[in-house]
């Protein structure tokens, strides 16, 4: 029962995932991150079908090999970041610890973008 709620999970992490690449709040890496987790502990053919694959699988591997993401990557996760935080913080927030609390997150997530290799983009992304 347990990998059946893995696959499960995996799946709507691809289906959000793969929505990301077209909707700009959506993260698309993060996301697909925690479906082949989900998939790893779920069921190895969809794990491999997911690193396997011939558009979603390249945007994994070079975080999963320790390569690191592509900077154009990193500076829209980070210009993404710092374009909704404030928004949210001025127009959304109301209570001072809860924009505290965005904004140390923000800080948060800034130093780990930043903090990650860079590698050099690869040709398979163009075929987007």
């Amino acid at each position: 029962m347990l990998k059946l709620l893995f696959i499960s999970f995996g799946f709507i992490c691809t289906t959000l995932g793969v929505l990301g690449i077209f909707l700009p709040l959506l993260p698309t890496v993060p996301l697909l991150l925690l479906a082949a987790a989900c998939f790893a502990r779920g069921s190895d053919r969809c794990y491999s079908w997911l690193i396997e694959h011939r558009h979603l699988g390249p945007m994994l591997q070079g975080y999963m090999d320790g390569k690191g993401i592509p900077r154009r990557a990193k500076l829209s996760a980070l210009g993404l970041l710092w374009l909704t935080i404030p928004i949210s913080v001025v127009f959304v927030i109301t209570h001072p610890w809860g924009k505290a609390l965005l904004l140390l997150v923000g800080l948060g997530v800034t130093v780990y973008l930043i903090r990650l290799p860079v590698r050099q983009e690869q040709e398979q992304f163009d075929d987007w």
